[in-house]
């Protein structure tokens, strides 16, 4: 039987188990498919696997609902913090850990609120930002008003951003330090309940391209606030970290 704990950032959720044994089948994407379905199985937007490490604390390994691997997930990195934490992978509140995106640091601030420390922003092009993973912001009037399922699938699936796609943040911008946000996210093929790497990239653009200012109050979709903070000077950005609400829900265990 494999242990697992079932945590949300933000709305985000996510199916925890700890690897450091490396006995999980990461390779076997219809066990994790199956895992996160939501009739049939725990259900949950990723599933995080906390693995040893000899960069860092440990490792962070995050698999999308398709089976597929994401190189980051900003509100399940603020999860895996608290997780590790509780399985006792770290004794501290400060860590760092290794993705795919590279060494993350984090903070736990209280036991429902985590800090992280993001990778420095790339290929800053207008609207789209890789924070992470790519993002194409769409600056809208109102997100509630958007068919993110249909919209957003158009643009991910867009030879503009072949062949990896590209996750889509329908973003409404209330200047001067304030957005909404929905996002139809890559490897779920729908919308998730939060994102935050989706809202470090709609922040990111805000900031360059629509007066935005740090620190960026992100609302998502089921009325959460994630705060994004860094700099910005020159064209350049650095220190941006995303802090939020992270929540055990509940633990069980399955068959593999």
């Amino acid at each position: 039987m494999t242990q697992f704990v079932k945590m949300h950032g933000a709305g985000n959720d996510f199916i925890m188990i700890d690897d450091r044994k490396g006995d999980f089948p990461a390779d076997d994407y219809i066990l994790i498919s199956s895992l996160c379905e939501r009739r049939t199985g725990i259900g949950a937007e990723g599933v995080i696997l906390v693995q040893k490490s000899d960069k860092a604390d440990f490792k962070m390994r995050f698999f999308n609902p398709d089976g597929t691997e994401a190189e980051l997930c900003g509100n399940g990195a603020r999860c895996v913090a608290l997780f590790a934490r509780l399985i006792g992978a770290v004794d501290s509140r400060c860590m760092s850990f290794e993705t795919q995106a590279g060494l993350i640091e984090a903070e736990i601030i209280d036991e429902t609120k985590v800090k992280i420390c993001m990778p420095t922003p790339k290929d800053l092009k207008g609207d789209f930002v890789v924070a992470g993973v790519p993002h194409k912001i769409v600056p809208v009037e109102s997100p509630a008003k958007i068919d993110v399922e249909t919209e957003g699938r158009k643009i991910r699936l867009s030879p503009e951003f072949a062949p990896s796609g590209t996750n889509v943040d329908f973003v409404a911008y209330h200047a001067p330090d304030r957005l909404s946000i929905r996002t139809y996210e890559r490897g779920v093929e729908a919308e998730s309940g939060a994102c935050g790497t989706g809202s470090v990239a709609a922040a990111i653009v805000g900031v360059a391209s629509y007066s935005m200012q740090f620190p960026v109050k992100v609302t998502t979709v089921k009325g959460y606030l994630l705060v994004v903070d860094g700099q910005y000077s020159n064209g350049e950005f650095k220190n941006i970290t995303l802090t939020g609400p992270v929540k055990k829900v509940f633990n069980g265990s399955f068959e593999v």
